[in-house]
């Protein structure tokens, strides 16, 4: 295997690369160096995301193109000519080079002789979903890094099902990129009949809107003097937000200085709804104008973030966790009291999501089925399901990391769907003269106290990879048996596909994954995985208590404790 310096030193040796890389490369202090070149960029929990820059590690005009060429080879070696004529349909975020990256994309796709759906300017990742299935094409690419930092982005490639492709369907792909070691010299193969490319323009979108509005359950609650502040973090969600917002009625202030579709993010702290500093600007305006709600949805359209008026007059943020929890109870509740709730319902979450939602489907009477980090495993199971025929009714899917889906006509977190049914429920517990704080006070009251938060520490580099990979490699080894004070009286471990419990051994249904969780004798638990899209190990600390006073000390607690454990 080529070494950093070996790597690097092939790049600036290139006629391929452009002088102003090989000059950041030349610049790189041996740390930059090193992450740069360590290892090639790899698809994780969301694609292959990644910083902007040279090098094999990074997101450049050399790796999209290889992943490009390889998604495209996949598609014709399973599909043949039904590939090239259905096409693949490619949308982007605001992100630096999104648009070249994109338009890239295109013309590899139209060289190798298969159509291409490009959306005239940038459209978030649901409308990519959604626009696959309505042009029935064979698949589809969207350029973003989500909420990462600006010097990210990133390509998520989509099956025709709308479905980002979950490990089997990648494994193609990722043998293909195998083929390709020399990732500067790459040609791209060549097709006798070139593809073409097809912008798109408003039809989409239109489409797209109509079936967002179907997700209303009460629309027809009455909406003057109920103000709403909203934020798209500089992204791609905010045309059709505001578009929504207005067609339905809603008071919506937006927040200006983040809704220009700036690539710097200058307008905001964070791009990330699961950061606090991300709602700055949001909560200013919405003390001047006195709002009763605060949404927000991500660069590229699929996590909302919530903050709100409390009954004691302050705004308070929810977690991903506590937003899904009382969207789903309202879902539920509302659902049923309309007779609306079909009696082989299904709600979907993931192994780390909290306990808090599964006890709330139950309570309905609704099924429950959890699966791995990234919401392209619930994407695939609803596809699975209506492909068989089988008896399952979706009606909602959440994870931790502040994404949901309403309905399926959308294939991944729809950040368009959650803010409409989120503003909805705010309204529907005012109309009852209750704040958000005291409706999660009723939930937990009813279904136990539940404190549900993520921590992680960051490994950058090849010795950071390493550090976290014999961090895992021991944890696999050696669960621990106690957490602090508190038994551990159970052992999921999703690399080895098997569980302890009691002295017993058993097998996990789920595919095989990085993920340790431990269940705790007190009901509390901790999952600790790598994080699929940045260097750095991830906690998902739940701490449960009957009473709600210290949990989230608690919370703190464990994760300490864990650290200690695994000698962090």
């Amino acid at each position: 295997m080529e070494s950093v310096n070996e790597r690097a030193e092939k790049w600036l040796a290139s006629p391929y690369v452009k002088e102003e890389d090989k000059e950041t490369i030349r610049h790189m202090s041996k740390e930059e160096k090193d992450d740069a070149f360590y290892r090639d960029i790899e698809f994780g929990t969301a694609g292959m995301r990644g910083v902007l820059g040279p090098g094999t590690n990074r997101l450049n005009e050399f790796t999209l193109r290889r992943a490009s060429v390889a998604y495209a080879r996949a598609l014709l070696e399973e599909y043949g000519d039904e590939a090239k004529k259905r096409g693949v349909v490619i949308s982007h975020d605001n992100r630096y080079h999104s648009r070249d990256f994109s338009e890239e994309a295109a013309s590899i796709f139209n060289e190798m002789g298969i159509k291409a759906y490009l959306f005239d300017s940038l459209r978030p990742t649901p409308e990519l979903s959604f626009a696959v299935r309505y042009l029935h094409c064979i698949g589809g690419v969207m350029i973003t890094a989500s909420h990462n930092p600006k010097q990210y982005n990133g390509y998520k490639v989509y099956d025709d099902k709308g479905c980002q492709l979950v490990p089997e369907k990648i494994a193609p792909v990722l043998e293909i990129i195998k083929e390709y070691p020399d990732l500067l010299g790459l040609k791209v193969p060549s097709a006798e009949a070139k593809g073409e490319t097809v912008i798109l323009g408003p039809e989409v979108d239109d489409a797209y809107v109509a079936e967002v509005k179907k997700v209303q359950i009460n629309p027809d609650l009455p909406k003057r003097g109920f103000k709403i502040v909203y934020s798209p973090q500089h992204g791609a969600s905010y045309e059709n937000a505001v578009r929504l917002f207005k067609e339905l009625g809603y008071e919506v202030h937006p927040v200006l200085s983040q809704c220009t579709h700036d690539p710097a993010f200058g307008g905001t702290l964070s791009p990330n709804p699961e950061n606090p500093d991300a709602y700055i600007e949001s909560l200013k305006l919405a003390k001047e104008i006195g709002a009763d709600l605060v949404v927000m949805t991500d660069p590229d359209g699929d996590r909302v973030g919530l903050a709100y008026l409390s009954g004691q007059g302050d705004y308070r943020l929810l977690t991903g966790n506590e937003s899904g929890a009382l969207l789903l109870e309202y879902v539920l509740s509302e659902r049923k009291r309309h007779n609306d709730l079909p009696a082989d319902a299904v709600m979907y979450d993931t192994v780390v999501t909290s306990d808090l939602g599964r006890k709330i489907a139950k309570a309905y009477g609704v099924k429950n089925e959890s699966f791995l980090t990234g919401f392209k495993f619930i994407g695939d199971a609803i596809a699975r399901k209506e492909g068989a025929h089988i008896p399952s009714t979706f009606v909602f899917g959440y994870e931790e990391s502040y994404g949901c889906l309403l309905a399926p006509f959308v294939r991944d977190k729809d950040g368009l769907q959650a803010i409409l049914l989120y503003c909805e429920m705010v309204l529907w517990h005012l109309l009852g003269n209750r704040r958000l704080d005291e409706a999660f006070d009723d939930l937990m009251r009813h279904y136990g106290y539940h404190v549900a938060r993520g921590y992680s520490l960051e490994f950058p580099g090849s010795e950071g990879s390493r550090k976290m990979q014999t961090m895992m490699d021991e944890l696999h080894a050696k669960a621990p048996s106690k957490i602090g004070n508190t038994k551990v009286i159970r052992v999921e471990d999703y690399e080895k596909g098997t569980y302890l419990e009691g002295g017993k051994e058993g097998k996990l249904t789920l595919p095989k994954s990085e993920l340790v969780k431990l269940f705790l004798e007190d009901g509390s638990s901790i999952a600790v995985r790598p994080s699929g899209t940045e260097p750095k190990i991830k906690f998902y600390v739940e701490a449960v208590a009957p009473k709600g006073d210290g949990l989230l000390e608690k919370s703190k607690a464990l994760y300490n404790d864990i650290k200690k454990e695994l000698g962090a």
